[in-house]
């Protein structure tokens, strides 16, 4: 799927990005802990309920360049500045993270397995 795709799945808003839009993503994870995230041996699109640096900072660790961050959280412009510094893409979505996955995972968008 692409990231529009993907954005449009979810009525998500494109917070930093939007010149990415049109890049695939095959496989996403979703967590609040992101010491799981670290462990990834993959570099799925991340979709996470924080909203914080650390967020972003744990992103840059684990290579992962694609984040959706859920329930209608924004993030602060500190974020958004670390996020671009490592070429991220920000999408944000009102809904939780569980919809989110259930709305992604039936647009046809994979788990790691």
């Amino acid at each position: 799927m692409t990231l529009q795709e993907i954005t449009n799945a979810i009525q998500g808003n494109v917070c930093l990005g939007e010149s990415r839009l049109s890049e695939n993503v095959e496989h996403a994870f979703a967590s609040d802990l992101m010491s799981d995230v670290l462990t990834l041996k993959e570099t799925p699109l991340l979709i996470t309920g924080l909203c914080n640096p650390q967020t972003i900072r744990t992103c840059d660790m684990a290579c992962i360049e694609y984040l959706i961050i859920c329930k209608n959280k924004k993030p602060t412009e500190e974020m958004l500045e670390l996020a671009e510094e490592n070429n991220m893409v920000v999408i944000t979505s009102e809904h939780s993270m569980f919809k989110v996955c259930g709305l992604l995972y039936a647009a046809g968008l994979k788990p790691i397995n």
